[in-house]
């Protein structure tokens, strides 16, 4: 059978907010079987759980914001994205304040941390969503287009183009193909870190957003260039963070997916917008379990390794 998996015991991580800039503390907890991934406001006068689904993503401007019982918690999509990459199905994440903490801006930190707890299997069968039949997305025209689907596939495998005219993000490679069954999520994805640009965090600002961004936790471009001065971790890891962006908002699913999903210029709102619509659609996906671990992709069902 193969298995759920947690942690084996609590670790703790304490950061600022990347739009907040609040500093924030951060404790992972081990979870038991069918719990799923549920923040707990823990500052709140009475603890607020947030769990983590489709329908409780209420805000997706510059982040994934989930709510529940008049409480939130943003920016989760790192977080999300690592317990996604280490097939994480059950998890305490406790939290005093609103903001998930950004840390380097990528999703590394958050595998480290996971990682150093120690994956513990659990004795109940792992569930997927396997998408059946297309499903797709898509809003604008022209230049202006934008698009996410999944497809039928027996894995988990992703694709993504983005559309940036500067002449840094130019430089870079600007599609991207990343499949857990061929490649290594912490290697290849993970350090894949947040961007912005000098123009847009002045606005950000100036509106009380991107208050704890800066160049140890994101790659600032100004009009021509990069700023950070040890350059980029990947040769394209502007679409890469697109990539880890999107996989930390399908885990908002609750479960993995079983699916190819490909998206030009997509975001957190249409990767939200993609999950709902699969939802509403019974006939397009079902919820599998597989007793022979042989039976299963095999990077869904391998521990991933450690660094």
């Amino acid at each position: 059978m193969l298995q759920q998996r947690t942690l084996q015991t609590l670790t703790r991580a304490v950061g600022v907010g990347l739009h907040s800039g609040e500093r924030v503390e951060l404790t992972l907890r081990p979870a038991q079987p069918d719990t799923g991934i549920v923040f707990r406001r823990v500052d709140l006068p009475s603890p607020v759980d947030i769990p983590v689904n489709a329908t409780a993503v209420t805000d997706t401007r510059l982040a994934s914001t989930i709510s529940h019982a008049g409480a939130k918690v943003h920016t989760v999509e790192h977080l999300m994205s690592a317990c996604s990459g280490l097939g994480i199905d059950n998890l305490y994440v406790d939290i005093t304040a609103e903001e998930v903490p950004i840390l380097d801006g990528s999703a590394a930190s958050f595998v480290f941390l996971l990682q150093s707890a120690g994956i513990a299997l659990q004795n109940a069968p792992k569930r997927f969503v396997r998408v059946v039949q297309p499903v797709e997305v898509r809003e604008g025209q022209g230049v202006q287009e934008k698009w996410a689907r999944l497809d039928p596939h027996h894995g988990f495998k992703l694709s993504f183009e983005i559309d940036f005219d500067h002449p840094a993000v130019d430089a870079t490679g600007q599609r991207v193909v990343f499949d857990m069954d061929t490649g290594r999520y912490s290697r290849d994805i993970a350090r894949a870190r947040t961007f912005g640009f000098t123009r847009d965090v002045e606005m950000m600002r100036a509106n009380g957003l991107a208050l704890g961004g800066g160049l140890d936790n994101a790659i600032v471009m100004d009009d021509y260039k990069v700023l950070n001065s040890d350059g980029l971790r990947y040769d394209d890891e502007f679409v890469k963070h697109k990539i880890l962006d999107a996989m930390g908002d399908l885990y908002i699913l609750g479960k993995p997916l079983l699916a190819s999903y490909s998206a030009f210029r997509s975001g957190h709102a249409m990767n939200n917008r993609l999950l709902r619509e699969l939802l509403s659609r019974p006939e397009a996906y079902e919820i599998v379990t597989f007793e022979d671990e042989r039976a299963a992709p095999k990077g869904l069902a391998q521990l991933a390794p450690a660094w």
